[in-house]
């Protein structure tokens, strides 16, 4: 994952409204995807695709000093040498998920996602 820092400042100033998930679920839509923790939770294909990703808030609470998002993320993932040479098809992508833990400081809107195990 690329060391960058990442802002969510329309999903922080939402906090507390009802459109805080249509929003959340924009600004996460946004990102590159290699600033997501995707490769190391991918579970039936070798590389993370490169199509959009689907996010869900399945959870959203807060603490002092930040907002805690539990995220259910849709994503395509490929299988690398999965065609034969002679193949004239397309490289199709298989559905991978996984769960984030998506935090977004109160005071900065500063964002950090960690990669949650599966339960």
């Amino acid at each position: 994952m690329k060391n960058m820092t990442i802002l969510f400042q329309d999903s922080l100033a939402a906090w507390h409204t009802p459109v805080f998930e249509t929003v959340f679920r924009q600004e996460v839509q946004a990102l590159d995807l290699a600033l997501l923790p995707l490769q190391a939770a991918l579970s039936q294909s070798s590389y993370v695709g490169e199509t959009a990703i689907e996010p869900v808030v399945l959870q959203s609470s807060e603490s002092a000093d930040a907002i805690l998002v539990k995220t259910g993320i849709f994503y395509g993932g490929i299988i690398a040498g999965s065609c034969c040479a002679d193949d004239p098809t397309p490289v199709c992508e298989q559905t991978e998920y996984c769960e984030l833990l998506c935090t977004i400081s109160k005071t900065t809107a500063e964002v950090s996602f960690t990669l949650l195990a599966d339960e």
